[in-house]
């Protein structure tokens, strides 16, 4: 008995063992199963008979060989997903370089006085429109940099109004279908190049020292395009005033710009920004309201930074007549200029030709010394400096971060360009960003070198040099992405949002790049068509309950270019409700895994705007 026992518990240990092996084996071959099916999607989705799925022939964008990835079965983005994605009609023609925040007869109700109501004023939650912007009849896409900074499609701003009234100056001219773009303007006939080597004699332009700089009333960003081959970065600006189209020229050309306009609120960047300001003939009253546009401009201007002027009233002697204006109206201007920048404690360096230069002091301590005997311009009380959203400008000295001696720069000396843009920003180091330490933005850097590699991997038109020029990067954090792509002929708008947690625009200037601060909320400032590719790292993550998803994706729309593209980088529940949007405004998109594969729940949704014009959707109606 006690040997069959025996056998019978060790038949039964065999019988279990084998149950245990069987049941592991088919555990084991489902989940590599999975794994091969998943990885063969991944890799089909990534791989270059599939990029063709994110690319610029609309008519083949989905015939693609490859299985796509598709999240939709295990992630909806709301109950009545099957009933397939809601259709956006075209706006009207009309609207085809609408600026919903720039609107002409919505400004109308507002204040003319000191220029407010060109100021941004943005339309009621019951005034957005819900269609897509339209691209003008015969657009095509811009000219590849740098031939671009010489000229541009008439179709795409079709307007002559600154060929007629700038034509002796030099700005524009109309060539066939074609604008060209000379390089002149009204204080430079002799062409911008000409003019910044004049301004090179007085101040160092090609040392590194000056990397960001910011032109006020910019025209056609003549000054901004010329100065890229220093090396220097400018940020451009202009009203949408009477000179139709002047900041759509510019980036038409690929040159960064926006709409803006020194009224009462602060320009829409940190303190201590640009290393250079420069006003040519720019029609700001700067000696007016207490000086306070030249106040304004200190505090966005580096310790140690420039202010140049050419135009009225620099040089008066001898232009007086042709400025149809008296001797002594122009000398009580320059009078009245000098002050205000004597009160800001700026040092006049030259006064040359028609080119006057001024410099800000590194600190404030010779300044505050000075107060005793200088009451007026005050120093502020305790502000944010930073805060540049719907901040109302003050007559007052916006101070400096506080230093041991005269022979410091206040908030930190940066290094010289191109070395500035890997370096710690003295914001960071100095520890003036709460939670922010030099080694998490040195991880950052990394990260992001990894990540724009993957992105011209998955799009391979972000691999081709001029295929692309305007970028923006709608949640920039430190500038990361604009960083990586720096060796490429693009430029990034690094937009820090006005909901972010942590404000970083201040790092991106010191880092050597350019940004403004946004609520996606509202739109930008803008033309439509502005950019080839839109960045949106975790942007409806921020504004989730904050706004409606599908008015911050018209707003993509309007920006972006036909046959450009947009990245998407989110949580996959996120971007499955995306896709179900985007899928009714003529984007061709797939989604992807992450950079780290096919676990991480974070992924990327990547977009092509499809071309259609105007004039198609007149054909089809």
């Amino acid at each position: 008995m006690a040997g069959a026992a025996k056998v019978h518990q060790s038949y039964w240990k065999r019988t279990n063992l084998l149950t245990v092996a069987f049941v592991f084996f088919l555990c084991s071959a489902s989940y590599f199963l999975g794994i091969w099916q998943h990885a063969g999607a991944t890799t089909a989705a990534l791989s270059p008979t599939v990029i063709t799925t994110v690319s610029c022939d609309s008519a083949g964008a989905n015939s693609a060989g490859g299985a796509a990835l598709d999240f939709t079965a295990h992630h909806t983005a709301n109950d009545s997903a099957t009933a397939g994605p809601r259709r956006f009609p075209s706006c009207n023609a009309k609207y085809s370089e609408y600026t919903p925040c720039e609107d002409r007869d919505r400004s109308l109700r507002f204040d003319r006085d000191r220029l407010i109501y060109r100021e941004r004023h943005c339309p009621e939650k019951g005034e957005l429109l819900k269609c897509l912007i339209p691209a003008p009849g015969g657009y095509r896409n811009p000219f590849p940099w740098p031939a671009s900074r010489g000229v541009a499609w008439f179709a795409n701003v079709p307007h002559k109004e600154l060929t007629v009234e700038k034509a002796v100056q030099n700005w524009i001219r109309v060539d066939g279908d074609k604008f060209r773009f000379p390089g002149g303007g009204t204080m430079f006939p002799n062409g911008a190049d000409a003019y910044i080597d004049d301004i090179d004699r007085l101040i160092p332009l090609r040392d590194g020292s000056i990397r960001t700089a910011i032109d006020t009333g910019c025209g056609v960003a003549s000054w901004g395009a010329y100065l890229l081959s220093r090396d220097i970065l400018t940020m451009s600006f202009a009203p949408r005033d009477s000179h139709e189209a002047q900041v759509q020229f510019a980036l038409e050309r690929g040159v960064p710009a926006m709409i803006g306009v020194l009224a009462s609120n602060r320009l829409p960047y940190p303190s201590r920004a640009f290393d250079m300001a420069h006003c040519s003939r720019c029609l700001i009253p700067w000696h007016h309201y207490d000086g306070l546009f030249l106040i304004e401009v200190d505090r966005i201007l580096r310790p140690g930074g420039y202010w140049i002027l050419s135009g009225p009233p620099i040089h008066w002697r001898r232009h007086w007549k042709g400025w149809e204006r008296t001797q002594e109206d122009l000398n009580a201007e320059q009078n009245a200029i000098e002050a205000v920048a004597k009160s800001l404690c700026w040092n006049k360096i030259k006064e040359e030709g028609d080119i006057a230069i001024w410099q800000k002091p590194t600190n404030h301590i010779n300044c505050k010394a000075s107060r005793k005997f200088v009451h007026s311009p005050p120093f502020c009380p305790a502000q944010n400096p930073d805060a540049a959203w719907y901040n109302k400008m003050e007559a007052c000295v916006t101070p400096l971060p506080e230093v041991s001696n005269v022979e410091q720069v206040a908030g930190g000396e940066l290094a010289k360009w191109p070395q500035r843009l890997t370096a710690i920003p003295p914001r960071i180091s100095s520890g003036s960003l709460e939670g922010v330490t030099a080694e998490m933005f040195l991880q950052d850097t990394e990260k992001w070198k990894k990540r724009v590699g993957y992105y011209k991997t998955a799009i391979n038109q972000l691999g081709q040099k001029g295929r692309y020029r305007n970028l923006l990067d709608m949640n920039a954090r430190f500038g990361g992405f604009a960083a990586a792509a720096i060796d490429d002929p693009v430029w990034v708008m690094n937009v820090v949002p006005t909901a972010a947690n942590l404000n970083t625009l201040g790092v991106i200037y010191e880092r050597g790049l350019i940004g403004t601060y946004q609520d996606w909320c509202e739109a930008m400032s803008t033309y439509p068509r502005t950019y080839d590719l839109l960045h949106a790292d975790s942007v409806f993550t921020l504004y989730k309950d904050r706004c409606e998803m599908e008015d911050i994706l018209l707003e993509m729309d309007r920006i972006l270019r036909p046959e450009g593209s947009v990245i998407f980088r989110d949580d996959v529940d996120i971007l499955v409700k995306i896709k179900s949007i985007t899928d009714g405004m003529r984007w061709d998109s797939q989604i992807v895994d992450h950079e780290d594969g096919p676990l991480e729940r974070e992924k990327i949704l990547l977009v092509v705007k499809t071309y259609w014009t105007a004039q198609d959707q007149n054909n089809e109606q």
